[in-house]
């Protein structure tokens, strides 16, 4: 898991997800110290736009989280060769 990444939490990541959720990954807060599978994680709630609305810090197990996608990797426009510029 990573920035960005786009995660759907039930009760299988904790039992607090009766109503499943939508969350979008900020950072996982590897600073505090929690038992084996478990993390920390900071967020933004996200409603059925995917807009986000609440900020949230959550503690769930982690095999229990499932991604559903990333951000789309940025790539670099492609440069037109000068010297392949065509005469008219």
């Amino acid at each position: 898991m990573k920035a960005g990444d786009v995660l759907h939490l039930t009760r299988a990541a904790s039992p607090q997800f009766i109503k499943p959720i939508f969350f979008r990954l900020i950072k996982i807060r590897t600073e505090l110290h929690t038992y084996y599978g478990w993390m920390w994680m900071d967020g933004y709630q996200l409603d059925g736009k995917g807009e986000a609305v609440a900020r949230r810090e959550l503690y769930v197990l982690q095999a229990g989280v499932r991604v559903l996608h990333s951000p789309p990797t940025p790539q670099r426009p492609k440069r037109q060769n000068p010297n392949s510029v065509q005469a008219h």
